[in-house]
């Protein structure tokens, strides 16, 4: 049986309208029907974090998410996030730190970096760990990541306090 549902919902700023079949998850939704190939499949259990978007201002893991029950929701990806600049200090630093290496948990990981970002300005080594320790990087053992996230919490915080 193939039931399909209308949705309307705003992606990256822009109004989308779709019907979709309701067993289509967020990140296939992303990258067939709107071309979003930013944030990747991997397990497809939401063990990985690399298909992480944000999903009405929290990151979700799009492969567990139903695009039928998005009616109303508001989805940031990477490429929404990239466009609009929120996070270019971010991505400055996992350039500058080499916390990029083969790149296929780079864009759910600055999805999930960019929550503590706003969530907990203050925190520490160990809590930017615990933070980004649902996604796997299996290249940079984690240690850039960290530092490029601890620069920028550092950076924004001396700018504010200027």
């Amino acid at each position: 049986m193939n039931r399909r549902i209308d949705i309307t919902l705003t992606v990256n700023g822009e109004r989308v309208s779709r019907s979709v079949d309701t067993r289509l998850h967020l990140i296939d939704f992303l990258r067939t029907e709107l071309g979003l190939t930013g944030a990747h499949t991997a397990c497809e259990h939401g063990v990985c974090g690399a298909c992480t978007v944000r999903l009405d201002g929290d990151p979700v893991r799009g492969c567990l998410v139903m695009a039928a029950s998005l009616d109303g929701s508001v989805v940031e990806t990477i490429e929404g996030l990239s466009d609009s600049g929120e996070i270019r200090d971010l991505q400055e630093a996992f350039v500058a730190r080499n916390a990029a290496q083969c790149g296929y948990c780079t864009p759910g990981m600055l999805v999930t970096a960019a929550d503590i970002l706003t969530q907990a300005p203050n925190a520490s080594r160990e809590e930017i760990r615990e933070h980004i320790s649902g996604n796997y990087c299996r290249c940079t053992g984690y240690q850039a990541i960290v530092d490029a996230v601890e620069d920028v919490l550092k950076s924004r915080r001396k700018s504010e306090a200027a």
